[in-house]
């Protein structure tokens, strides 16, 4: 059986006294998609940073192919250059150009020559449609187009696991679609994601597994076809149905 990229076992999580994780167990395999979908404060954000060492457990452990990252020996910087996350506020910086802004983790984290760093990076971001926009700085680019510089600088460290946080919540909805387009890229790709979400038809598209949480509960999991089509439980049919109603799905 192959091993899991990412494992959470009985994960949880307090923020001044509310629990917030509550027994979370995950598991995702190498070059799949796990969309987590539940109500806003259901607990998705808070355990996509829990897996990047972001936040500190309270119990359970977390495994990246096999090894706990969460065993107070690990380095947290090493697990966290093999892990890349993307947010949905775009974190660029505002003073340097787009190809710097890309380059700066593989350059200065990895160690990565200058000539290679940027070589690479202008590979990515002509697949991300922003070949021309290298020398431009964030504040010239449209807000979908600084997502996908984001994506790019998350993806030019080559990461092992790439987390998306509700990487489209702060756009426009006639740039949700090229931000989107690019993580349909990127599964293609076979890039091993994990992402929370509120888009329920693109999630519905690209997940081989879908996470229903509710409360820091995951209540249902399956493929796409059967949270989706078929939920087994009562809460994930609710929140299904309002998801209908309210026309996004």
């Amino acid at each position: 059986m192959t091993e899991p990229v990412l494992r959470l076992e009985q994960v949880r999580k307090t923020y001044g006294g509310a629990l917030v994780l509550r027994g979370v167990d995950l598991d995702v395999a190498p070059h799949t998609v796990t969309a987590l979908i539940g109500a806003s404060g259901s607990g998705k954000s808070t355990l996509l940073r829990c897996a990047n060492l972001l936040e500190e457990i309270d119990d359970g452990a977390i495994f990246l192919d096999g090894a706990e990252i969460t065993d107070p020996r690990a380095d947290p910087d090493a697990v966290r250059r093999r892990i890349g996350v993307v947010f949905q506020a775009y974190n660029l910086f505002p003073h340097m150009t787009v190809l710097d802004n890309v380059t700066l983790a593989p350059r200065r984290v990895h160690g990565v020559p200058r000539a290679e760093a940027q070589e690479r990076a202008r590979e990515i971001l002509d697949r991300l449609g922003l070949a021309g926009r290298a020398a431009d700085y964030p504040d010239r680019l449209s807000g979908g187009q600084q997502q996908r510089v984001a994506i790019a600088r998350a993806v030019a460290v080559r990461p092992r696991l790439l987390l998306l946080d509700e990487i489209t919540a702060a756009l426009d909805p006639e740039l949700v679609g090229e931000v989107l387009s690019v993580v349909r890229d990127l599964k293609d790709d076979g890039m091993t994601m994990v992402i929370a979400t509120h888009e329920m038809g693109f999630a519905r598209e690209v997940a081989d597994q879908v996470c229903f949480l509710d409360e820091g509960v995951v209540h249902e999991r399956g493929t796409a076809a059967e949270v989706f089509g078929a939920p087994r439980e009562e809460r994930t049919r609710r929140f299904l149905r309002r998801i209908v109603e309210a026309g996004r799905l």
